[in-house]
C-alpha cells in the first residue's frame, strides 16, 4: 500500500503591501500549528521517504517547523506553488516510487486533489484547513486517478 500525505501550510501572515503572495511568512500561530503537525505525524509514524515542498515561504517554514521527520529526501518543488489538481496528480505520478510521499502546499489544490482522489470528483470541496493533514492510500502500482484513494486519515490543529 502506498502512501500519499497532503500537508496545507500552517497560517501565514497577511501580505504587506508591495510584498510578493510567495514570500509571506507564518505567523506565531502558524509556527505552533505547524510544530503541532510534526508532532501528530511522529505520534502516528507517519514518516515520509519522500517530501516534495511548494517554494513559498510559508511552506518551507511550515516543513522545517515540524521538527525531525527522519526524511533525508527534501525536496523543493515550484510546481506545487499555485498548482491545479491535475498538475499534483501529475507529480504524484512521477514521484511513485515513493511509498510515503508528503506534499507540502496550498489551498485550493490540496483540498481538491484530496476529493478528487478519494471521491472522484473535486467540486466545491472545501475542507483543508491551515497546517491540516489527509493521508491517502493506493494498492501498489495504482495509478492516481479520480476515485482511486482511500482517505484513511484526516487530522487538523
Amino acid at each position: 500500500m502506498r502512501q500519499l500525505m497532503l500537508l496545507r501550510h500552517a497560517h501565514a501572515e497577511s501580505g504587506q503591501p508591495g510584498q510578493a503572495d510567495i514570500d509571506r511568512p507564518l505567523s506565531a500561530t502558524g509556527r505552533d500549528e505547524a510544530a503541532t503537525a510534526g508532532d501528530w505525524l511522529r505520534e502516528h509514524a507517519l514518516q515520509p521517504s519522500r517530501v516534495l515542498c511548494s517554494p513559498a515561504v510559508r511552506a518551507r517554514q511550515t516543513l522545517d517547523a515540524l521538527g525531525a521527520l527522519d526524511c533525508c529526501d527534501v525536496r523543493e518543488e515550484a510546481a506545487i506553488y499555485e498548482a491545479t489538481p491535475g498538475t499534483l496528480i501529475e507529480l504524484v505520478d512521477a514521484h511513485r516510487d515513493a511509498s510515503r510521499l508528503l506534499l507540502v502546499g496550498h489551498n485550493p489544490g490540496l483540498e481538491q486533489l484530496v476529493a478528487l482522489l478519494h471521491s472522484g470528483s473535486s467540486g466545491q470541496y472545501r475542507g483543508m484547513p491551515p497546517a491540516g493533514v489527509a493521508v491517502l492510500e493506493f494498492e501498489d502500482g495504482a495509478t492516481p486517478e479520480p476515485g482511486s484513494a482511500r482517505l484513511s486519515r484526516f487530522w487538523w490543529p
